[in-house]
């Protein structure tokens, strides 16, 4: 009985949690007899889904866990914030996918990435009239970028996404997944070392017309409530292995959400030489500083008569916007022509005209994700709350996020402010640019914003001791080829990636130092293959955890290589077909168990039979 349990994308404005639920978390014990959360309230749930693999984030590496466990048989719950699947290809609006230059030339992907690439390039997209395109126009039809291979309008990665996963659930048709549904917390045994049931509400809106207003700093809260309000009614989920039975659990969100409310050892920010022994390490351990997040947002050629300057035009933000302007820049590079800012992550091109050499045609639409542009990157205040700031927020007892909602709003009119400033200062009559909002557009939201920013890195676990370490994690020498040091990880590797060390750092408003690795950005020639071996995916604490996305066990250095598409897939696709191995009754019980055993030669083949690479 495969379910999905779906929301069209639609919008709110509350920010708070009800009074009932801020005043119950001094009805119980703040931490369990056995360490962990405890939450308050905890409403009875309306739904029960029984998982052998239950992952945490529909992510793009959450979307590869939950195909790889299905397809290998395991029945399989996920659950996505969001409205819609795919995480950075879709919801993050970063719908242009970025591939190291090697692997594209050699074409050495994994079988099931290659394959879901060619189902993006297959979707029907629809398109507004003034584009001039035909019916049945797919992805394929208007590819033409040069960030990479393959660019397209966001909800066709959404469509991907939840194709694949009907592809997969074929396997393991029991399985559930759904949107719309927020992670709210877990119950743990009582040595606190198992996970039994992920507690979760969904939100499904009153009005069947609803639209998401794309400002995530005003509807965090509400998404996140349990409390019922006028735009929602609210289904408390519960998730749980079938009786007698152990579950599988993937942490596939982007921030570590539930690596943030259970307490897992883990980083925040940056590290210094001291802490890492990383040569370019910043000064000082910093958790403010996580990379910059972006808000992504499209601009078509498009005469709208200046409807959507005016719109930009009304908005209010905190700080000035002579400040916001003082770090806008597209100098350097051709704003329309040949390898151009428009044609990087050109999403939509009507002619398929050579991205390289060409200029733009009417109707083009280009994805803008910008670094001196739409990038966030003062931490004032810092987006991802630390474990003291949880602790202090009551977020243990009732989670809404672990975000900054005043940073989300400084991210959000920092992007609508950039696309102001392009409008007005960069489109021609010969070329005009129209910025895209509302129910068609391609993001799919009231402000044209995407649904959630891009968040490059979050919550990175400390793992279990391996390769010398009391905590693992993969360092800087670990990923480079001119640097000494560096460690053999072949024989518990489940998978690699490759891309430069590509870092938008972390600043102060008014210029305070930050313990950024400032000078850690490499190219790709710098860069070895970088296997991710087992223990990478492995918190300490927990028997039957793992991580499908950007958190696993890497240092802020590694992470500015790892975190791209390819990496973040890998990494979900190596949870879901481990969880799934796990869950065989000839296997392991544990992530732990693996190695030990001696069935690391077992778990590497079986990786390879479910599509998986593990050699460059």
């Amino acid at each position: 009985m495969m379910v999905w349990m779906g929301d069209p994308a639609r919008s709110p404005n509350s920010q708070q949690a009800s009074p009932d639920e801020s005043a119950a978390v001094d009805v119980v014990e703040a931490i369990a007899p056995n360490g962990r959360p405890q939450l308050s309230p905890l409403p009875a749930p309306e739904e029960t889904w029984t998982c052998d693999v239950a992952v945490i984030g529909g992510s793009l590496g959450g979307v590869a866990a939950a195909a790889h466990a299905m397809q290998a048989g395991a029945t399989t719950c996920l659950i996505e914030l969001t409205p819609w699947l795919g995480g950075q290809i879709s919801a993050q609006g970063v719908s242009a996918i970025d591939e190291s230059l090697a692997m594209r030339r050699l074409e050495n992907y994994s079988p099931t990435w290659a394959n879901f690439k060619r189902l993006i390039a297959e979707q029907p997209i629809d398109l507004p009239d003034w584009a001039a395109q035909p019916d049945l126009t797919t992805v394929a039809d208007v590819n033409s970028c040069w960030v990479g291979k393959l660019c397209f309008p966001p909800r066709a990665g959404a469509i991907a996404s939840q194709a694949l996963l009907e592809t997969a659930a074929q396997q393991a048709p029991e399985s559930r997944w759904g949107t719309a549904i927020a992670f709210k917390g877990a119950t743990f045994d009582e040595s606190g070392q198992t996970l039994t049931a992920i507690h979760a509400v969904r939100r499904t809106p009153r009005n069947p017309n609803y639209l998401p207003a794309g400002r995530f700093s005003r509807e965090l809260a509400q998404w996140y409530s349990w409390s019922a309000d006028d735009t929602f009614t609210k289904t408390p989920l519960r998730l749980e292995p079938p009786p007698g039975q152990r579950m599988l659990v993937i942490d596939a969100t982007d921030t570590g959400e539930l690596v943030g409310w259970a307490g897992l050892p883990h980083r925040l920010g940056s590290e210094s030489r001291a802490t890492t022994q990383e040569v370019h390490a910043g000064d000082f351990d910093n958790p403010d500083c996580t990379q910059a997040f972006t808000y992504p947002f499209v601009v078509a050629l498009h005469n709208d008569g200046g409807t959507s300057l005016a719109t930009l035009r009304q908005v209010e933000p905190e700080y000035s916007r002579e400040e916001h302007r003082s770090r806008f820049d597209i100098s350097g590079i051709p704003l329309l022509a040949g390898r151009s800012f428009f044609n990087y992550r050109r999403i939509v091109s009507t002619t398929r005209n050579d991205p390289f050499a060409a200029t733009p045609a009417p109707g083009d639409m280009t994805a803008v994700n910008w670094n001196p542009g739409n990038d966030w990157s003062w931490m004032n205040p810092p987006l991802i709350l630390t474990e003291e700031e949880l602790d202090a927020s009551g977020q243990r007892q009732n989670w809404m996020g672990g975000l900054s909602a005043i940073a989300l709003r400084h991210g959000e009119d920092h992007a609508l402010l950039f696309a102001e400033w392009l409008l007005e200062n960069h489109a021609t009559p010969e070329f005009p640019f129209a910025y895209l909002a509302g129910a068609n557009s391609p993001m799919g939201t009231e402000s044209g914003l995407s649904l959630v920013p891009y968040i490059r890195e979050g919550r990175r676990i400390l793992a279990q001791p391996a390769y010398d370490q009391a905590e693992f994690m993969m360092l800087e020498p670990d990923i480079r080829n001119d640097m000494p040091g560096g460690r053999d990880f072949s024989p518990t590797k489940v998978t690699f990636t490759h891309y430069p060390v590509d870092f938008h750092g972390c600043k102060y408003r008014n210029g305070e130092p930050t313990g950024e690795a400032s000078s850690a950005p490499t190219l790709e020639a710098n860069i070895r293959p970088i296997e991710i071996p087992l223990e990478s995916l492995i918190p300490q604490g927990v028997d039957n955890v793992l991580v499908g996305g950007k958190g696993f066990a890497v240092s802020h250095i590694v992470n500015a290589a790892t975190r791209i598409h390819y990496g973040e897939w890998n990494v979900g696709a190596a949870a879901g077909a481990i969880a799934a191995y796990l869950t065989q009754p000839t296997t392991p019980n544990t992530p732990a168990e693996v190695i030990p055993s001696g069935s690391m030669p077992a778990l590497q083949t079986y990786l390879t039979e479910q599509g998986l690479r593990l050699d460059w």
